[in-house]
C-alpha cells in the first residue's frame, strides 16, 4: 500500500486522521498538563509580579485552572474568555459555571495566575457546547502547502520548501499578553533549536516555523524584532506571516481555534512535529515547557527515510 503524507514532495496531500480541537473557553484540561512540563526555575518569585484587578463571568472550573469570561482588565488586556491557572486549587472550592467573581491576576516575566477569586454575582449560561473536530477528506489536495507566505526577512516561503526535512510547527502572535502562552511556546522553538544545534553528529534536515495569526500586525519587520529576541537563526527558525484568510485556514487545519476581541486573540496550542517524509508524527496541545520532548520528537522526525513502501 502506498504510504499516504502530509508533506510528499510529489503530490503533498493531506492524510485523513481525525485532528481534535479544543475551544480554548472549554478546554481548561490543557492546564492540568502544566503540572509535567512545569515553568523553568528561573522564573522570578512571586514577589516580582505585577498584579491587577479584574471582574468576570465563570465559564469553566476545573483545578488547577479557571476559565473565566472577563471585562478588561486595566492597562493590560482587553475583555475575553481564557483559562487562568490557580496556584491554590482550594481557591477554586464552591465556584460553578456563571458565577460573577473578582479576581487578581498575577503576571511575571515566565508565568501568570489568579488569586483572590471571590463571588459577587450569578448569571444564567447556556450548557457548554460539545467538543468540536476538524477532519480532511480523503485525497484532498492541500494547496496551502505550495502557498507563498512571507517570512520575517521579507522572503516568499511555503511549507512545500523544506522536502525530506523535520519540521516543527507553531502559531502565535507577538501581542499575546500573558508570559506563558506565545512567549512560552517561543521559548519552547529557541531552546530546542539551540539544543539541536549544539548536538555533535546530530542530524542537519530540520527547521522551525512559527506562524502568526495576526498579520495585520505581525509584518515581516515585526517578527524580524522578535525573532532576535529569542536569538532565532534564518537558516533553522522562520516566523511566517500573510493573507489573514491563508493564516485562518492553515491554523484551524492544525486545529488551532481563534477569536479576536480588541487586539487580543483569544486561541488555544498547537506545536505539530513533521518527520521528514511528511508525515503527521506528533502534537503537543498545549503550552509549558516542553522543549526537550521537542528536540527528541526532531531527532525521530529527522531520521525518517522518505520511503514510499510498495514501490
Amino acid at each position: 500500500m502506498k504510504r499516504q503524507t502530509i508533506f510528499s514532495q510529489s503530490d503533498f496531500q493531506m492524510p485523513m486522521p481525525v485532528v481534535r480541537s479544543w475551544p480554548l473557553f472549554y478546554s481548561v484540561w490543557l492546564f492540568a498538563l502544566l503540572i509535567a512540563f512545569p515553568a523553568s526555575s528561573a522564573s522570578p518569585s512571586t514577589a516580582d509580579a505585577r498584579v491587577f484587578l479584574a471582574r468576570g463571568v465563570v465559564e469553566v472550573v476545573q483545578a488547577p485552572a479557571i476559565t473565566i469570561k472577563h471585562e478588561a482588565i486595566t492597562n493590560y488586556m482587553a475583555a475575553m474568555t481564557m483559562p487562568f491557572h490557580v496556584k491554590d486549587p482550594g481557591e477554586l472550592t464552591g465556584l460553578q459555571r456563571g458565577d460573577q467573581v473578582n479576581f487578581k491576576l498575577h503576571v511575571t516575566e515566565n508565568e501568570s495566575w489568579v488569586s483572590g477569586i471571590s463571588k459577587v454575582g450569578k448569571v444564567a449560561l447556556p450548557p457548554l457546547p460539545a467538543e468540536a473536530s476538524i477532519s480532511q477528506p480523503p485525497d484532498e489536495k492541500f494547496e496551502l502547502l505550495h502557498y507563498k507566505f512571507t517570512n520575517e526577512l521579507g522572503q516568499a516561503v511555503s511549507l512545500s520548501d523544506f522536502p525530506e526535512q523535520a519540521l516543527a510547527i507553531t502559531f502565535f502572535y507577538t501581542r499575546c499578553p500573558l508570559p506563558d502562552f506565545c512567549p512560552r511556546l517561543s521559548k519552547n522553538f529557541a531552546e530546542a533549536s539551540h539544543k539541536l544545534a549544539a548536538m555533535t553528529n546530530a542530524p542537519t534536515n530540520w527547521h522551525f516555523l512559527s506562524i502568526s495569526f495576526d498579520p495585520e500586525f505581525d509584518s515581516p519587520e515585526i517578527l524580524k524584532s522578535y525573532g532576535q529576541l529569542y536569538q532565532s537563526d534564518p537558516a533553522r527558525w522562520n516566523f511566517l506571516t500573510g493573507p489573514r484568510t491563508k493564516i485562518r485556514e492553515l491554523a484551524q487545519r492544525a486545529g488551532v481555534t481563534l477569536a479576536s476581541s480588541d487586539g487580543t486573540i483569544n486561541h488555544n496550542f498547537r506545536t505539530l512535529i513533521i518527520d521528514a517524509s511528511g508525515q503527521l508524527q506528533t502534537v503537543f496541545p498545549i503550552t509549558g515547557d516542553f522543549s526537550d520532548l521537542i528536540v527528541a520528537e526532531m531527532l525521530k522526525a529527522a531520521a525518517v527515510t522518505n520511503v514510499v513502501s510498495g514501490k
